[in-house]
């Protein structure tokens, strides 16, 4: 009898053993600060003579400006672009330039000028990370084809490009 009661007993216990656990987990989330960008220079390639076979112009990131081939530069205001970008800090920055060519144009006689090759300090070569302060400044330059005078006639040329800034 004791035996049929110490075996009673275990079948019980089985039977009330449960099928299923539960636990109180926890989630989270932090929201960060949004990534802004302000232009604070234009790119500007300054006074220049394409005389009769024209060239390129280049700014460099630092600000620098020369020429090649028969361009002549002039006096007056040229400048690398200059933007500040604002975020969370200590977070990888990815920032895209233009991919196709940009075209400066004479909006007097429609005539065309294309920059290409941009450079950029910091480079995007390497992780680009916001400082411990969330703010960091992009110097950018670039290559202006230049046709002769012919292609390219006295005037103001301008255009516009898209940069992308976005969190890595």
């Amino acid at each position: 009898i004791l035996l049929f009661v110490l075996i009673a007993f275990c079948s019980n216990s089985r039977l009330n053993a449960q099928a299923q656990a539960s636990v109180t987990a926890r989630a989270s989330a932090e929201i960060i600060t949004s990534i802004s960008a302000l232009e604070g220079a234009i790119l500007n390639f300054g006074r220049f003579s394409p005389e009769e076979e024209g060239g390129e112009v280049v700014v460099s990131p630092d600000g620098a400006r020369h020429s090649s081939g028969t361009v002549v530069l002039s006096g007056g205001l040229y400048n690398q672009a200059i933007f500040y970008i604002t975020g969370q800090p200590e977070y990888n920055v990815a920032i895209s330039l233009p991919t196709m060519p940009t075209m400066l144009t004479n909006l007097v006689n429609g005539k065309t000028m294309q920059i290409h090759k941009w450079t950029s300090s910091p480079s995007l070569e390497s992780d680009i990370t916001l400082p411990t302060n969330g703010a960091l400044n992009l110097n950018m330059g670039a290559t202006l084809k230049v046709g002769g005078l012919n292609d390219n006639p006295v005037g103001i040329y301008s255009g516009t490009y898209i940069i992308t800034f976005s969190y890595n």
